[in-house]
């Protein structure tokens, strides 16, 4: 007796002809697959490249080049409506012994000392009062939020009000417990934590909106778990909330610095550097000389000075906060 071992006498015996069979998939197919999925992620490169090529080259224009040239214009004396003329490093050592550099530089430490822990503070405390649900609350954040959108002028306008020495509404406010309030932009003792004011009002919001979105990343659990321990508000926050927003602290204290560092609007508008320069910032100053003076090469080689500043305090701040993680 004969056994059918084979598809085709299968097929024979079946009366089915050779088209009815089932045909094996070609290996090649899995080569087609293959070159499909390179295809399409070169595709995916090329189009990735064609969207980055316009904001590439807007980068290079507006952001590398003129650092670039300011690069070489901070090495001549170069004063707009005359030809450029190279000194080297000279207008770097006539900084180191310029004396309204070093009062601008003290103004702008002494504003950094000043603005960076207070909006800090005042930032992530109202973050912390906001971090909950309600109509209330949204209202609040949005109130809080406009004075980040609005613009220097205007705001600066209304402080200039609020800071009058005889008809302000801080003065008023202060006279009604018995205190004579002081000329506030008049008066060089007073002139900076005027500006200092100012600037944590006009931006505390955007910083509290960055800590909002930190505290809503931290665990309930953990929360709920430190109270079950017997942790009281205040231990809470230091040894659970606090670790928890690490990253989201060291992002705002670096915004920070490096706002503190670049300050000129609110000097400029307020106080015009004044009274007796003691509101003279490093940019108000690279301003003056830049624009004032006609001295591009000189403002430019501050302008760098500035840049070594500021990323010097910004490793400061980054070492500081890894320690403390670390702790």
């Amino acid at each position: 007796m004969s056994v059918i071992t084979t598809p085709e006498e299968q097929a024979v015996v079946a009366g089915q002809t050779d088209e009815a069979l089932p045909r094996p998939v070609p290996r090649r197919r899995r080569t087609e697959r293959g070159g499909g999925v390179r295809a399409t992620r070169k595709q995916q490169t090329r189009a990735a490249w064609v969207f980055l090529a316009l904001p590439g080259l807007l980068f290079l224009l507006f952001t590398a080049l003129p650092v670039v040239i300011a690069a070489v214009v901070s090495l001549s004396d170069y004063a707009v409506i005359g030809p450029l003329t190279w000194t080297g490093f000279d207008n770097y050592v006539d900084i180191a012994s310029d004396p309204f550099f070093w009062t601008a530089l003290g103004n702008t430490v002494l504003y950094t000392v000043l603005y960076v822990p207070l909006g800090l503070v005042i930032a992530i405390a109202t973050a912390l009062l906001l971090n909950r649900s309600g109509r209330a609350v949204r209202v609040f954040r949005t109130l809080f939020y406009i004075p980040v959108v609005s613009s220097t002028v205007a705001t600066a306008t209304i402080w200039y009000w609020v800071l009058n020495p005889q008809h302000g509404l801080l003065n008023e406010a202060l006279s009604w417990f018995g205190i004579n309030g002081p000329a506030w932009l008049y008066d060089s003792h007073w002139a900076m934590f005027a500006i200092v004011m100012m600037s944590v009002w006009a931006g505390f919001g955007g910083n509290m909106m960055i800590f909002l979105g930190g505290l809503q990343g931290v665990s309930p659990d953990l929360r709920e778990a430190a109270r079950l321990d017997g942790a009281n508000a205040w231990q809470v926050f230091r040894y659970v909330v606090l670790p928890s927003i690490r990253r989201t602290t060291f992002l705002v204290s670096t915004l920070l610095i490096i706002n503190a560092f670049q300050v000129f609007d609110q000097a400029y508008v307020l106080t015009k550097g004044g009274p007796g320069n003691s509101t003279v910032t490093i940019v108000y100053y690279i301003y003056d000389r830049g624009f004032g003076s006609l001295q591009m090469g000189y403002a430019s080689a501050l302008s760098f000075i500035l840049f070594v500043i500021i990323l010097a305090f910004s490793l400061v701040n980054a070492r500081l906060t890894n320690r403390d993680s670390e702790r």
